[in-house]
């Protein structure tokens, strides 16, 4: 197989400009053309970062395009990876993958037939304080996991996004919207889940929008807004998982994971940095010994502080993994396993009882600070 592959992006909003700037620092791939349903945005990406932009049906029939990034929104991600599929080509999707397991099952079922793979982001697990926190727990740092908790909790979208309604439609929600993040970090630290209990509750039935430029307009909120689960690891470890967005503030850490010998502080899992810190059975909470990992490194600014982002990560090492013909981190099987975990945590809420998940995964290869330095490009 070629070296490097061409990449096309449908889905040229906000999102996009995340990969569209990040993409040339891996090696692998090349972004060589973008589409969306509206002509002028893609346009106006392609001028900006140098490539053609196209109609959806011609990115799709592109013999230059292998791999197509999938950045609609949560409801067209399934038919929009399904037609990529279709097309021949390999599809690596922003998250949710999809909104059910079954249409996930009948992705699985097409990529097969074809010979393709799926990935979908996040990727943020890949990064340097995530793997640091991964060496750690397989080093045994803190003993056998046995329990955690998890928070990720804001008084909403509605503030600060331009267009915030789908993320109060079904297929929303912050279980659909940040959970990836706490899920697929878990999955790299702990390993599958085995079921899950949850309540669910929303606030309220409306929400008023603060933003621009739509200030003042009011929306309706269909789905659940606050989501309290509880996740059984098939390693026999629990952790609870709050994901909020009717909280206007507090004091709850972003996840923490308790040990037989020690407990382990882990950074936000919506980015890539951050400080990891862990205590022993002393009691005594210490940040771990910094290591020079790439996806890591403060990398770009933001209004919050510099950040380390290296978003395109898992897109990367999907592509290495064809090319190598080895397992993508950012799999298919971790992406349905971690979809079944958001859903049955929904459905158990409408239901009122623990749901057994269907589906199963392995741990991902953790990305040492050489294996992740080998998805750079050489500068």
């Amino acid at each position: 197989m070629t070296r490097e592959l061409g990449v096309g992006i449908i889905g040229c909003g906000n999102i996009s400009t995340t990969y569209f700037s990040l993409a040339p620092l891996f090696k692998g791939l090349k972004v060589l053309a973008c589409a969306d349903i509206n002509v002028q945005a893609a346009e106006a990406r392609a001028k900006e970062y140098g490539v053609k932009a196209q109609t959806i049906d011609a990115l799709l029939a592109n013999d230059e395009i292998d791999v197509v990034v999938n950045l609609t929104i949560p409801d067209a991600h399934f038919p929009v990876s399904k037609a990529i599929l279709e097309a021949g080509k390999h599809v690596y999707s922003e998250k949710p993958l999809v909104l059910s397991l079954e249409q996930g099952e009948e992705l699985r079922c097409i990529a097969k037939a074809k010979n393709l793979a799926v990935g979908c982001a996040p990727d943020t697990f890949l990064g340097g304080a995530h793997q640091l926190a991964r060496k750690f727990i397989d080093d045994g740092g803190i003993g056998r996991v046995t329990s955690g908790t998890c928070y990720v909790m804001s008084p909403g979208m509605e503030m600060w996004h331009p267009n915030p309604d789908f993320f109060f439609l079904p297929g929303g929600g912050p279980i659909l919207d940040l959970g990836p993040y706490y899920v697929a970090n878990l999955i790299n630290l702990i390993g599958p889940v085995k079921r899950v209990g949850a309540m669910t509750s929303m606030a309220s039935a409306t929400r008023t929008i603060t933003s621009q430029p739509r200030h003042g307009e009011i929306i309706p909120v269909k789905t659940p807004t606050t989501i309290q689960a509880l996740l059984e690891f098939v390693s026999g470890a629990t952790v609870t998982l709050t994901a909020s967005w009717d909280v206007w503030s507090h004091r709850h850490a972003n996840m923490e994971l308790y040990g037989t010998d020690g407990s382990l502080y882990v950074p936000d899992p919506n980015f890539f940095g951050g400080t990891v810190e862990a205590s022993g059975r002393d009691k005594d909470i210490k940040p771990l010994e910094a290591w020079e990992h790439p996806f890591g490194k403060i990398n770009q600014e933001n209004p919050n502080g510099a950040r380390a982002n290296y978003r395109t990560a898992g897109l990367a090492d999907m592509v290495t993994a064809l090319i190598e013909g080895r397992d993508a981190r950012c799999s298919l099987d971790r992406t349905l396993h971690g979809v079944d975990v958001m859903t049955s945590i929904l459905k158990s809420g409408e239901e009122g009882r623990f749901i057994d998940l269907t589906t199963t995964c392995t741990q991902p290869a953790a990305l040492g600070i050489e294996e992740a330095q080998a998805l750079l490009r050489q500068r």
